[in-house]
């Protein structure tokens, strides 16, 4: 018997045995040969110089695909440790994986790397793949393993060992300076990697935890062209300029302040308008809809955090419990026990459900101060939560409802989106709370509600949680970046901990069917994205500041506060810029702060009772009556307008033609 090689069409060619997995997909397809990077052997991601049993299936994995990017990102990474250690002998390696958008390495050494040492390294890199320099895998009983490192002085690399090491250990040799403990796979040699770029420095700890060494981490990227690494650099920068931390602090939307803790957020008036808004918005929908608002307390007796499970499974995410009157108190990691209190304060009937419940609920959970990001990883953070009590003929209609409100939110916000079904790993069932019945209703359930919304979606095995199947929307921003967003789970599991019941039909009890929903996920991680959705430059029904009266000289001061004046009473937000600037100075620092209007003020304004106008993005407009101007904004408002949909008007000299006419 030989060798079955798996060919992309679904083919299979039988190819001798004792060959490597490279030559067994060479003799099956000499030209698919030449794209392949690694292979895969009876569903197992191994080098091309790994030798496959007889009776394997071997599978080639291409250039161009996801699994072959992300092993050529681990292999750059690699090369980047041995670059860094023929030019900086004596340095430690900490570990180097691939990322979503390339790679990092952390390394240990006294001194630290700066900005200048980044185009050193990449020289070095590109030396090293001149030389195409095979990745060589060395496979080691464990204890040998050790004595290599220790002898070496690599305490970090025997810790890892220890931990992770089987009694065969497999590393990786490139060059004659590196030999990293790694499973791989890997490329087969530093020539084939084309593009790549170092793009920055941080710090970090040694396995994320604070009590450990202190690493330096070097980040970069690499793609399979030149042309797709221009292209992402080139993303990257339009990122770095539209990068919420940034923009928050040149328009005065929220801060973090490490004296009163890192993760913890603070609002400040502009930003707090937006998020007053987001959640106006919200709530008014879901009321619309059905959905009770309620509020919940942000500490509860620890016990009940037992109950949930929540110490079972997301003890490490919890802050330490506080002790009051004799008995512990938790701070809360999530809402839905709460909720569960609030449907079992009494007896239910049937003719009480669907209950849909709605709060916007600060919780708070612990994060590596590693991992930290601006307002997108956060300790304390507000969830647009809900909770659906249902029984199981009502549950298809009520993930309908729940799409349905998602469609409208995204779109309210100018998202596209795409849609997940996460379903359980049919090969190990066990995994999973309930019998296959139940699973395979709810997985059904959940799918026809995405079709009866004419949603696509792709599945994805084995994401379900332990306790039900989930539906995870992902918003695509305006420079194409997905973002996990909105979630709708099942979960057969919290009902029946907390013994929820109903009297049904028959008068007697049953078991609700329990839906836990987020739309945005939370205020601080959705405000990041939309920040860096818009650039700052946000929808008129957003904007912290939705006008600004500027006069031309002190002259037009008087009447640039009645505009003002006028406007506020009816609704709108509208600074006066009074200050003693040039016209120009003042409509440069509107454009910075991206106000959506610049209602300019002179002579002739005064006298005619209008206003220039200037929109963010298309300059001058012409004059219309104030008026005017407040009927045009104020629909813009109602309408939740994306685009500032003015039309140019054409100014008479006594008569100014209304905006929008």
């Amino acid at each position: 018997m030989g060798i079955w090689v798996r060919l992309p069409g679904g083919e299979t060619v039988e190819v001798p045995s004792g060959v490597t997995a490279g030559e067994a997909i060479a003799r099956a397809n000499g030209e698919l040969a030449k794209r392949a990077l690694v292979a895969r052997v009876n569903g197992r991601l191994v080098d091309l110089a790994h030798r496959p049993e007889e009776g394997s299936v071997v599978e080639p994995v291409l250039i161009g695909t996801p699994e072959a990017l992300e092993v050529y990102r681990h292999s750059t990474a690699h090369l980047l440790a041995a670059a860094v250690l023929e030019l900086f002998p004596g340095t430690l390696l900490g570990i180097g994986p691939a990322t979503e958008e390339g790679f990092f390495y952390d390394f240990f050494r006294p001194e630290r790397f700066t900005p200048e040492d980044l185009p050193r390294i990449e020289a070095k890199m590109r030396e090293l793949i001149e030389r195409d320099i095979p990745y060589e895998r060395i496979e080691i009983p464990k204890e040998e393993a050790l004595r290599f490192f220790a002898q070496a002085g690599d305490h970090l690399k025997c810790e890892l060992i220890t931990d992770k090491g089987g009694d065969i250990v497999s590393c990786y040799k490139l060059g004659d300076h590196m030999i990293d403990f790694c499973t791989g796979p890997h490329i087969p040699s530093t020539g084939y990697i084309k593009a790549f770029k170092l793009l920055s420095l941080a710090g970090a700890y040694w396995r994320g935890d604070e009590r450990g060494p202190q690493m330096q981490r070097i980040y970069g990227t690499s793609f399979f062209t030149e042309e797709e690494l221009e292209a992402f650099l080139r993303r990257r920068e339009e990122a770095e300029r539209r990068d919420h931390r940034k923009l928050g602090r040149e328009l005065d939307l929220f801060s973090i302040q490490e004296e009163y803790g890192p993760g913890l957020i603070f609002w400040h008036p502009k930003g707090g308008i937006i998020r007053k808004e987001i959640e106006d918005f919200l709530k008014e929908e879901l009321l619309r809809r059905g959905y009770g608002l309620v509020y919940t307390p942000h500490i509860a007796q620890y016990r009940l955090w037992e109950q949930s499970g929540h110490t079972e499974f997301y003890r490490e995410s919890m802050y330490a419990p506080m002790r009051i009157d004799e008995v512990e108190y938790q701070l809360k990691p999530m809402n839905c026990p709460f909720h569960i209190g609030i449907y079992a304060s009494r007896p239910r009937s049937y003719r009480e459900l669907p209950m849909r419940l709605a709060e916007f609920g600060t919780v708070y959970r612990y994060e590596r101060s590693g991992v930290l990001h601006g307002l997108l990883r956060v300790r304390g953070f507000t969830q647009d939560d809900a909770h659906i009590f249902c029984t199981p003929e009502m549950l298809k209609q009520e993930i309908v409802g729940c799409l349905d409100l998602a469609r409208l939110v995204y779109r309210t916000f100018g998202f596209q989106y795409k849609v997940e079904l996460s379903v359980r790993d049919p090969r190990d069932p066990s995994k999973y709370m309930g019998g296959d019945e139940r699973w395979s209703w709810a997985e059904r359930t959940l799918a026809e509600a995405l079709e009866q919304m004419a949603l696509t979606y792709t599945v994805i095995e084995g994401e379900a949680a332990f306790y039900g199947p989930k539906i995870d929307i992902k918003v695509v921003d305006a420079i194409g970046r997905d973002w996990q967003l909105g979630t709708i789970q099942l979960d057969f599991n919290l009902p029946e901990r907390f013994d929820l019941k109903y009297i049904g039909e028959d008068n007697r009890p049953h078991r609700p069917v329990m839906i836990h929903r987020a739309i945005l996920g939370s205020l601080e991680r959705f405000f990041g994205i939309l920040i860096e959705h818009y650039g700052g430059a946000f929808p008129l029904w957003l904007a912290p500041v939705q006008a600004i009266v500027l006069p031309i000289t002190d002259k037009q001061n008087e009447y640039a506060r009645a505009v003002q004046e006028r406007l506020c009473r009816a609704g709108l937000r509208v600074e006066a810029d009074l200050r003693g600037e040039k016209i120009g100075a003042k409509i440069r620092h509107a454009q910075l702060q991206k106000i959506p209007f610049m209602l300019v003020v002179g002579a002739r304004e005064v006298e005619t009772g209008t206003v220039s106008v200037r929109e963010r993005t298309r300059g001058d407009i012409g004059a219309v009556s104030v008026e005017a101007f407040l009927e045009r904004a104020l629909h813009l408002i109602r309408t939740r307008a994306i685009e500032l949909e003015t039309t140019s008007p054409q100014p008479d000299e006594h008569h100014p033609t209304p905006m929008g006419a």
